[in-house]
């Protein structure tokens, strides 16, 4: 095992191994969402549209609160093993949801869930981003956040699995899964040690207080201003997960059952593209200035302005799936530059912290997006929702343009 850890091919091994935990990580969060149905049969409660509301927003908060802190214990301790335990805990939440019989057993391990999985997202990109410093990085970070969009995908046939079988069967094969794959990584996923000499292989000890890392990210001028184009764009991005079926629907005339596939899947496919023209794209115009990776993500959110705007006030199915993929594609070249450009700024020691100081932000924004166009909705202008937030995002993309001016690829 000392020798596949030592191969040059070795830090692609890890994109692969996190990749399939990404895919759980939003899998298991998603599919959630589709199978209530199923589920009020046997617990009541769900019937309740304001129960299951609940449901959903207990996990967004925790899961945003929870977000610092992950990344301040991730900054501290081993990844490898907070990525091994945050699997194990959210899967094992999931196997037990299958054995739940009540609303209220079903709400804390929902909770739970939220804990769990904020402990895995900035450990994973930190631990990426310190076995690429610099060739490859947007592009292995850029795979990784692929797992992500794929398992927000598979999670939404966790209702075509119910139906064939069960509720509580599909929270356990899922969940057995995850425990399975933690035991794999154990074997399989290793430390990446950037620190000198007296450390251990698996350990990461900090003697920087927390309260200090905080103060010191906080006082950097260029971290509030990705904070701002971090934040400004997930907007959009929890806008299109949880109202794009419902705009399609509505402004297209058609069943949600052929809106939901058509918006989900084309953002889906296009974010994929996204990435496969950012990563490369980001890495290698980099080598040749240090703003090409502020220059690659400001090109996405370029993209999304206009789509945003053609989702809001376009008419017939050909402008719906043009504005989703050019929507798409933006969004995967802004997203697979996220924490690479955040290395330019932040040092390794405090990178982990830091993104998730950007997680909190960028999950309380959908929170406020998701409420806020409910209400548009219902007074009939979802669309012009939509239209707005690609205002926000020249905001941003000027920020991003006049304030971010890197020195070096990867602050130490």
């Amino acid at each position: 095992m000392i020798k596949l850890r030592e191969s040059k091919f070795y830090p692609w091994i890890v994109v692969g191994l996190l990749w399939v935990v990404a895919l759980l990580n939003y899998m298991d969060r998603q599919m959630l969402s589709t199978m209530r149905d199923a589920m009020q049969i046997d617990i009541s409660e769900l019937e309740s549209a304001v129960n299951f509301g609940r449901l959903m927003a207990i996990f967004l908060w925790i899961y945003g609160f929870m977000s610092p802190v992950a990344g301040a214990v991730a900054d501290r301790i081993s990844r490898k093993w907070l990525i091994v335990a945050s699997l194990g805990v959210w899967s094992t939440v999931t196997l037990l949801m299958g054995y739940s019989t009540s609303f209220t057993q079903i709400y804390w391990l929902r909770a739970l869930m939220g804990v769990s999985e904020a402990l895995y997202i900035p450990a994973a990109l930190s631990l990426i981003a310190d076995y690429f410093t610099g060739s490859a990085r947007s592009l292995a970070i850029g795979i990784h956040m692929t797992g992500l969009y794929l398992g927000q995908a598979v999670g939404g046939f966790g209702a075509t699995v119910a139906a064939a079988f069960s509720w509580q069967t599909t929270f356990h094969w899922f969940g057995l899964a995850g425990i399975v794959y933690a035991a794999v990584l154990i074997v399989l996923l290793h430390e990446r040690r950037r620190q000198p000499a007296v450390q251990t292989v698996e350990a990461k000890p900090s003697g920087e207080p927390v309260w200090k890392s905080f103060a010191m990210i906080f006082s950097n001028v260029a971290f509030w201003t990705i904070l701002f184009f971090f934040a400004s764009s997930s907007l959009p991005g929890w806008a299109t997960k949880n109202w794009l079926p419902t705009l399609f629907a509505e402004s297209l005339e058609i069943p949600m059952s052929q809106a939901g596939p058509i918006s989900t899947i084309t953002i889906a496919l296009s974010s994929f593209i996204g990435v496969m023209i950012g990563g490369p794209l980001s890495d290698r115009w980099v080598r040749r200035n240090l703003r090409g990776r502020i220059y690659t993500s400001a090109s996405g959110l370029a993209l999304m302005i206009p789509a945003l705007i053609l989702i809001g006030t376009g008419h017939g199915m050909p402008a719906a799936v043009a504005a989703g993929l050019c929507f798409g594609v933006g969004y995967g070249m802004f997203d697979t530059n996220n924490m690479p450009i955040l290395c330019q700024f932040v040092p390794a020691r405090q990178r982990a912290s830091a993104y998730g100081l950007m997680n909190m932000t960028g999950v309380f924004a959908g929170a406020l997006i998701t409420n806020t166009l409910g209400r548009w909705a219902e007074n009939g202008n979802l669309g012009h929702g939509f239209a707005l937030m690609g205002g926000i995002l020249v905001v941003a993309l000027a920020l991003q343009l006049a304030v971010l001016r890197p020195k070096t690829d990867n602050m130490e």
